[in-house]
């Protein structure tokens, strides 16, 4: 044997001895052990609030010019400027408009109320610079009790509608401490946040009488503080406009790359989660980031959808990923807004992209359908390189949501389906390696967490956890949200989940969960 085939020999010695080896090292994805780290729910958490705009009265210097005042009465306020309050007064009828910022349907308006005294109502009017249209929310008091909240919308001389919208109305109610108002696109929610957690204490489905999520509002109408006084006064704290996390945050998927891979951006991990209001159509998609070592979730922005018909949708569910080829941000997402006009608009799935990377602040993504139509969502899209087409992991309605996986050579068209349906209910699909193998994750109704085989869908198992998102008594549709995480960390594996714990005290349909769980998980041998 000449020194070319002894080394020939050698080598193939060597790789016989080390590929048993490898594939010994291979986990199977239900051999790993995820144990809980943290938990946390993020109530309008102030600490992660993006300021929009705002009124704090210990920074004003020029009030006539910051914060120009609106008359609407032949009566006028007083209105004055100590303590670091804002003071509005008056011994006559008044109404009183006082800007503090421009305007967004999706953002969170906040009121920090020090005190009331006397008759009258105070709260948000959003409207135009001539006032020909006006979108108001306020909460009426007498000798600081809670009497009333209403809506009022008007249009040149017609008043659209004037109505309450007052839940969980209780007389003794004191009007103190934070009045929130969370804008939700074709709706919104009230609360009073005075220690606690905050109260809901109005809400309404606005959009059968003005759509402010059509552009022109974005664009033209601005935000006041609005105060009517019979006889008596207000001292305010603080006004603000922020993007905020809401009452629960759920529908969590790591942002990618084109091929799966995931996307680690200044050592942190980027996420999409749906910021929670109340019903469908009342969500906004949100996106995180966080240091895979600790638990310092940071909201980082919104995404807003436009289809190219001046309205702007809060669709959820998504999965954005960077498209390395293309340098194109990409995506799926649910478009759940269909909701806000059932009889116009169906629910399906929509193909997104943006050349900005819209991760950061208030970011806007081009929408389109692409034939996917019906009840269907929580897409998970990639470029499969051994078979050179795009892959969609996704949950459809057969007698439930059940995994299917739908194929194309084109990114977002002609889709067809190749596995699925499961047996199982399923929820959050997602497509992670374990590994060099993909697998397809789900969550489910069954109180498991369903791991199958990539693309077949063939069943592997299910997660191991010491402590599920969930007890008896709740629901377990979570999203499992499994990461594998490149070498140097001190552990292998990332699951971020959520709970479907609703909030109290909303009326009507109510999908407004949950808390998030942080899980590590670490290979068995």
């Amino acid at each position: 044997m000449n020194l070319k085939h002894i080394s020939g020999f050698l080598l193939f010695c060597t790789l016989m001895g080390v590929l048993p080896h490898v594939a010994q090292c291979q986990p199977s994805p239900d051999q790993i052990n995820f144990v809980r780290q943290g938990v946390q729910r993020m109530l309008f958490d102030e600490q992660q609030s993006i300021p929009l705009a705002g009124l704090n009265p210990g920074q004003v210097v020029g009030p006539a010019s910051m914060h120009p005042v609106k008359q609407y009465l032949a009566q006028a306020s007083e209105i004055t400027y100590r303590d670091n309050k804002l003071v509005v007064q008056s011994q006559e009828e008044t109404q009183t408009g006082i800007w503090f910022g421009g305007f967004n349907p999706f953002a969170t308006y906040t009121i920090d109320l020090s005190a009331c005294s006397g008759s009258g109502e105070l709260g948000f009017q959003f409207s135009d610079a001539g006032d020909s249209e006006q979108f108001r929310v306020t909460v009426g008091f007498t000798d600081s009790l809670l009497t009333s909240v209403k809506l009022r919308v008007t249009k040149g001389a017609e008043t659209i509608t004037d109505q309450s919208i007052a839940v969980n109305a209780e007389e003794t109610t004191q009007l103190k401490g934070r009045i929130i108002l969370q804008m939700l696109g074709s709706g919104f929610t009230l609360y009073l946040h005075n220690g606690g957690i905050p109260q809901v204490i109005g809400q309404s489905d606005f959009n059968r009488y003005i759509d402010l999520r059509n552009k022109r509002y974005l664009h033209a109408f601005q935000s006041h503080l609005y105060v009517a006084l019979q006889k008596g006064a207000v001292s305010i704290n603080r006004v603000e406009a922020a993007i905020t996390t809401g009452v629960g945050l759920a529908d969590i998927r790591a942002i990618t790359y084109e091929n799966g891979d995931l996307l680690l951006d200044q050592g942190r991990l980027w996420y999409t989660m749906s910021i929670r209001g109340r019903a469908l159509p009342h969500h906004v998609q949100g996106v995180f980031s966080m240091n895979p070592t600790v638990f310092d979730l940071k909201l980082e922005g919104i995404i807003v959808f436009d289809r190219g018909d001046d309205l702007l949708r809060n669709e959820i569910a998504s999965h954005i990923f960077y498209d390395r080829e293309q340098q194109t941000w990409r995506g799926l997402t649910t478009g759940f807004s269909a909701y806000a006009f059932p009889d116009k608009e169906k629910k399906q799935l929509l193909a997104v992209e943006s050349k900005r990377d819209p991760r950061l602040g208030f970011s806007v993504m081009k929408a389109a359908p692409f034939g996917i139509v019906g009840d269907i969502e929580d897409p998970h899209i990639l470029w499969d390189e051994d078979v050179n087409k795009w892959r969609i992991l996704t949950c459809e309605n057969h007698e439930g949501y059940k995994a299917v996986v739908l194929e194309s050579v084109d990114w977002n068209k002609n889709y067809q389906r190749i596995a699925g349906p499961t047996e199982h209910n399923s929820t959050g699909t997602s497509i992670q390696k374990i590994g060099d193998t993909r697998y397809c994750f789900s969550g489910s109704s069954e109180r498991e967490i369903f791991i199958y085989t990539y693309p077949d869908l063939h069943e592997v198992g299910t997660l191991r956890m010491d402590l599920p998102p969930w007890d008896d008594s709740a629901g377990t549709r979570v999203w499992p949200n499994v990461v594998q995480l490149p070498d140097g960390y001190p552990f292998k594996y990332v699951a971020l989940m959520m709970d479907r714990y609703n909030y109290p005290g909303l009326q009507g349909p109510n999908w407004s969960y949950g808390a998030l769980y942080l899980y590590h998980g670490y290979d068995e041998q």
